[in-house]
């Protein structure tokens, strides 16, 4: 029986923001064994490691089971970054090589990433303009083809109050002509946004700011179909048979775009039984994580 070590941890990215973790190891023999074993970076969507539910909660322990390390982090986009101007879709993969560079200095190099959701297209920008030795693969859940055109589409489909076009407008209006250095964003209600009804749960929120880098014409970095064919390390796509927020032709193309890039180690599995959270069926999860990266060396 494996017995865990878990540990809270804290490190800075580049520009001087502090990242929280929960660094989750198995105990092993010997010093050797231990960094020998892989281990997973786990990179939350807009929820963090203390709100979270379903794969982010569920996933280390899991992956413990298995004999899978894992490093879950609070990016910046954590707990509900996307209200918070620091946040920035273009930034936080500094937080991503943060954490590859604190389990490279405590001796890990089988290391692995795994995006769920926002953290699926957030993964795929890191990958695909950083390239580290001890990074073997990445794996991407529940990633969208695009989170502008996904949001554009969507708000479309519940008729959102306001509607896309009308916050693109108010945007530049408020963000004026250099968005990221801009001290006047405000936080604002999208009405309708994921159903039909003025309910809380079917509202979303941001600030200006975070909107533009994330879900706006102008996030070229969040159209993951524009960059992903830049990844040359392993992929494995993982989505729920019946996600009902990203569509199962989109990792199919993405797959494809990879493939056509000349990456020649892109899996996909869809997963059974599963939503938008694929650990509503942990096993198949598990076992389609640890057959991909038991397999890298």
């Amino acid at each position: 029986m494996n017995i865990s070590h878990k540990k809270l941890v804290t490190f800075k990215a580049k520009d001087g923001f502090e990242i929280n973790a929960v660094l989750t190891v198995c105990r092993k023999r010997n010093e050797e064994q231990l960094y020998n074993t892989p281990i997973i970076i786990q990179v939350h969507g807009v929820l963090g490691n203390f709100l979270t539910r379903g794969t982010p909660r569920l996933l280390p322990p899991a992956l413990f089971d298995v004999g899978i390390h894992s490093l879950s982090i609070n990016s910046r986009m954590a707990h509900m970054g996307q209200i918070i101007d620091s946040a920035i879709f273009d930034e936080t993969i500094y937080d991503i090589d943060a954490a590859v560079k604190y389990l490279v200095k405590l001796g890990f190099h089988r290391i692995f990433i795994l995006g769920y959701s926002l953290g699926a297209n957030l993964t795929a920008h890191y990958a695909s303009v950083n390239t580290h030795r001890n990074v073997k693969g990445v794996i991407l859940e529940g990633c969208s083809y695009s989170l502008p055109e996904s949001q554009k589409d969507r708000l479309k489909k519940w008729d959102s109050i306001p509607n896309y076009d009308d916050i693109y407008s108010a945007a530049k209006q408020q963000l004026g002509s250099d968005p990221l250095k801009s001290k006047n964003d405000m936080i604002f209600v999208v009405y309708r946004a994921w159903g039909p009804t003025f309910n809380p749960i079917d509202c979303e929120m941001f600030s200006y700011k975070t909107w533009w880098f994330m879900r706006s014409p102008e996030a070229e970095n969040a159209k993951t179909y524009k960059i992903i064919d830049k990844i040359k390390i392993p992929v494995l796509f993982i989505n729920g048979k019946n996600d009902d927020i990203v569509f199962s032709w989109e990792p199919k193309d993405l797959k494809k775009i990879l493939e056509r890039s000349g990456n020649t180690h892109v899996k996909l599995k869809q997963i059974p039984d599963a939503k938008h959270d694929c650990m509503e069926n942990p096993k198949a999860t598990i076992s389609a994580i640890s057959g991909f990266v038991k397999k890298i060396k």
